[in-house]
């Protein structure tokens, strides 16, 4: 390989969310890579550094042909330009469009379980988060089109939030199923917000469907947040986007965005992204490469030395989604006995709504010698 993933780098002691663990303790928890950024990206961040002036930005042409080229190139769909805003995180836009597009106490519809923060970015500013529970058939999960009809056709519900791929199931869509959730949300007059920023984190071989290249349906009331930062583990960046091919929705969430103050780039935030996406892909693949290698170690690991764990069938992100529903029902309170036992700091599986009662999410996207170490603390805890 041309890219060292494999010599760990000590993250302690840098104000990493992380990483702020007991001396003995190693985080697995949160979706954040302990992998250096790509040496092209910090070569342009470099240069941006060594100019020294950082007033305030604007957002030039190159970010635009960033963004559109890369999704051309690497998933087959076409933006235009003023379809695309800038926006500091995903997270950040997705509270400011509750905001701006549902009034109190309306529904924002989820299909759980799903990201965590989705729930705070709905309660925190007024929504109620109206949970549509995937049907779970032996690891494989699928959308029940009955049950969702039902919440989207509630008069009470005005916004859907997609998670595509989802997190933490790791479940690629098909076109037929998002194609499915836009007739219904375009029938029932629901925004669908897709958070789609694990789309390049899939296997090798592997592809995503972006919700917008889907259909009309899905184009008329759709947004789609995108970012370098998961793909390119630059979260601190603070840079993303949103797309919007409806004008009138655009105008609204563009208004949202500006009014919260989240639609201007810190001096780093555009050469991080346009660095990325026009420089970044053979990282990209090997990066892939490896962290498929990560998830076969893991589930080898499992099947041999912990069989009551039963690994979810995963064709996206890097975090593996744990079944262990034949040691405890309860995830949350056996991740922090396994936490109190060995270090070993994972997430319990109701963070992610009431349908991840009995689960585990691992974040394997890290040198190997410290995923050994993981796995040896797992089996030390419950083996």
């Amino acid at each position: 390989m041309k890219y060292d993933f494999d010599t760990p780098v000590d993250r302690r002691g840098t104000d990493s969310l992380k990483w702020d663990v007991g001396e003995n303790e190693l985080p697995m928890w949160v979706a954040d890579m302990d992998f250096p950024a790509a040496p092209e990206i910090r070569a342009a961040l470099q240069k941006r550094l060594d100019h020294g002036v950082f007033g305030y930005g604007d957002v030039p042409d190159a970010w635009y042909e960033a963004y559109i080229g890369w999704w051309k190139r690497r998933h087959g769909f076409t933006m235009k330009k003023e379809e695309l805003i800038f926006c500091t995180g995903a997270v950040p836009a997705i509270s400011s469009m509750v905001r701006k597009l549902t009034t109190p106490n309306e529904n924002a519809v989820l299909l759980t379980p799903v990201y965590n923060i989705f729930f705070n970015s709905i309660v925190n500013n007024g929504a109620r988060a109206l949970e549509c529970p995937l049907k779970n058939d032996g690891g494989v999960y699928s959308v029940d089109f009955a049950a969702l009809e039902t919440a989207l056709s509630d008069p009470q519900t005005t916004l859907m939030i997609l998670c595509n791929p989802q997190n933490p199931v790791g479940k690629i869509w098909d076109r037929a199923t998002l194609a499915a959730i836009g007739a219904l949300a375009r029938n029932y007059h629901v925004t669908v917000i897709s958070d789609e920023l694990h789309c390049d984190l899939t296997e090798p071989g592997k592809e995503y469907v972006p919700f917008l290249s889907v259909s009309d349906d899905c184009r008329a009331v759709g947004v789609m947040c995108l970012a370098p930062t998961k793909t390119f583990n630059l979260a601190g960046m603070q840079t993303a986007a949103v797309c919007v091919p409806d004008p009138f929705l655009r105008h609204k969430v563009w208004r949202g965005l500006n009014t919260d103050e989240v639609a201007e780039p810190n001096a780093f935030a555009v050469p991080a992204a346009v660095a990325a996406f026009t420089a970044g892909e053979p990282w990209l693949e090997e990066l892939r490469e490896y962290i498929a290698q990560n998830r076969k170690t893991a589930e080898e690991f499992i099947a041999d030395c912990l069989p009551a764990i039963r690994v979810t069938p995963q064709d996206a992100t890097y975090l593996m989604w744990l079944d262990v529903s034949a040691i405890s029902e309860n995830g949350e309170a056996l991740a922090e006995e396994i936490r109190a036992k060995t270090g070993l700091y994972l997430i319990g599986g109701e963070e992610y709504g009431k349908a991840g009662k009995g689960f585990l999410r691992m974040n394997i996207a890290c040198p190997r010698s410290v995923l050994e170490d993981g796995l040896a603390r797992l089996e030390a805890a419950l083996g």
